[in-house]
């Protein structure tokens, strides 16, 4: 890995960064109908997939964590994994979607996008090249059958 900050930190200061832009930046307030609706769905969207996840992870008896993707014992390719490789990361990037909706700061999208990049560039890929040298071709099969994020 090239940064060992656990990806849940990464969330609370990407939120944190969207709570002060909402915060101190005097333009970009949006409302509309349903908004708070709307990131409740968001948020359970997140939370089930962030559940579903876990248990994936669980059934299949292999690790969960972040930091250490070279001691998975087992590629997860099943259930929500067959929609996104990443749906831990996916379920952060819709709580943090939901968190900007609930601000109403239009801006906020540009740190939501921010995290999606920086774990791109610092957690996915290098987590990609270890499962890639573990498991080998099954990886590299399921990367062309499966989105990273959705």
């Amino acid at each position: 890995m090239e940064l060992k900050v656990p990806p849940v930190l990464v969330f609370l200061c990407f939120g944190l960064m969207m709570f002060l832009l909402a915060e101190f930046l005097p333009i970009g307030y949006f409302d509309f109908l349903g908004r708070l609706l709307l990131a409740k769905l968001l948020i359970g969207i997140g939370v089930f997939t962030a559940l579903f996840a876990l248990v994936q992870f669980r059934k299949v008896k292999t690790t969960i964590d972040p930091l250490n993707p070279d001691k998975a014992s087992n590629l997860v390719v099943g259930g929500i994994f067959k929609f996104s490789r990443n749906p831990m990361y996916l379920a952060l990037l819709l709580l943090l979607l939901a968190l900007g909706v609930f601000l109403g700061n239009a801006f906020n999208i540009l740190i939501a996008a921010g995290f999606v990049s920086y774990m791109n560039r610092f957690q996915i890929i290098p987590e990609e090249q270890i499962l890639l040298g573990k498991f080998g071709r099954s990886f590299k099969d399921y990367c062309i059958l499966t989105r990273r994020w959705f």
